[in-house]
């Protein structure tokens, strides 16, 4: 009997974790849209405030709305005036004490990770942490750079050493390069190896490296 509820376990356990993610982004999305009806009733009449109320209760559609405004914003930057009107925006925000710090610090952190040029968590690597003779994978998220790249001496990195199971909290460590050792398998691959706890290895052999014959 325990073999066959750990093996239905297997096969639901899977769909069970893909939909919960999915109904929490679902479910922050809608927040999302249903703040922004919020606002957009607070300066309509009454009339348009109860038209945009029975709009708020169709289920899916703040997800679609906000998708298509995403879509529709990437359009508009992706121009020459676009560009003069996010250089505007920037400008305004900066501008704003308190929110001057928080947005400058989310968008410098967005704009490295989301970059297609930058080099945040493009490589996995293996780090001794937290001492000596103890291995984790961590992953590059580039190099120390002001007063604390002054400071360090010789050829550093920035690490990010994610937890186990969720990987979206982690420590920052500066590692000299010669202590940390390269990996060949992908991002990927490393954070299905962090999530499951090493239940779910890497697949054997870098890419496109033939299998060995067996014997």
């Amino acid at each position: 009997m325990k073999k066959y509820i750990v093996a239905g376990l297997l096969v639901w356990l899977p769909l069970a974790v893909t939909i919960w993610v999915l109904a929490w982004v679902l479910g922050v999305l809608d927040g999302v849209f249903q703040a922004l009806l919020s606002l957009v009733a607070a300066v309509l009449p009454a009339s348009a405030a109860a038209l945009i109320e029975s709009i708020s209760q169709i289920p899916g559609l703040g997800v679609i709305v906000l998708v298509v405004l995403m879509l529709l914003t990437g359009m508009f930057v992706a121009n020459f005036v676009g560009q003069w009107w996010i250089r505007m925006w920037d400008r305004i925000f900066q501008n704003i004490p308190i929110v001057k710090s928080i947005y400058s610090s989310v968008k410098q952190v967005s704009d490295t990770l989301f970059s297609s040029s930058g080099q945040a968590f493009r490589e996995a690597v293996l780090v001794q942490y937290p001492r000596d003779g103890l291995w984790t994978i961590a992953f590059v998220t580039g190099k120390p750079g002001g007063e604390v790249g002054e400071a360090l001496q010789g050829d550093y990195v920035s690490l990010y050493v994610p937890t186990t199971p969720n990987p979206t909290s982690g420590f920052f460590l500066m590692a000299a390069r010669t202590d940390i050792r390269p990996l060949a398998m992908s991002v990927d691959e490393a954070l299905k190896y962090i999530i499951s706890m090493g239940v779910v290895g890497p697949e054997n052999g870098a890419p496109g490296e033939p299998e060995p014959a067996p014997h």
